[in-house]
């Protein structure tokens, strides 16, 4: 598969989803910026992370990230922090990178966190996808990767 490296452009080809976490904001919060915690649980179900580079979240840094699928395939994205606002927002690029040096059109992720005493709300919108194919497989694997962060929360409460 190949595709441009052009910005996808608002196509209306995106998606939100909201979760709650038995867990404060600061935990969840650093679910997203600790590389050891991001290696458990940040890809769907059956994928692993093999290899992550980038160094602390905060804007300008830019992050790739290698996932083996359950069929063996090596999967590549990237993508750079826009905004990190402790506890609260972080907003990152991602683009999936192809072995001829080409990548997919840029989306950009926005994830807020709000505090609900003790619980945390958490907000994902990516956006904006080339097709409505491209945005119903983003969803269906952060679904299944929140899925996965709330059996990480719960491991360490």
């Amino acid at each position: 598969m190949s595709f441009t490296q052009d910005v996808s452009p608002n196509t209306g080809h995106e998606f939100t989803l909201a979760r709650e976490f038995d867990a404060p904001r600061d935990l969840v919060f650093r679910m997203w910026v600790d590389p050891v915690h991001l290696r458990v649980w940040s890809c769907p179900d059956g994928f692993s992370i093999t290899e992550a580079t980038g160094g602390p979240a905060r804007p300008g840094e830019r992050f790739s990230v290698t996932m083996l699928g359950p069929d063996g395939e090596s999967h590549k994205l990237s993508g750079t922090y826009r905004d990190v606002s402790p506890v609260s927002r972080i907003v990152f690029t991602h683009a999936w990178q192809n072995d001829d040096g080409t990548s997919s059109p840029q989306t950009t992720v926005d994830v807020r966190l709000d505090d609900l005493g003790g619980r945390t709300r958490l907000t994902l919108h990516q956006a904006f996808f080339d097709s409505a194919g491209a945005s119903d497989g983003h969803q269906a694997g952060w679904s299944e990767s929140l899925d996965k962060l709330a059996r990480h929360i719960a491991a360490l409460r």
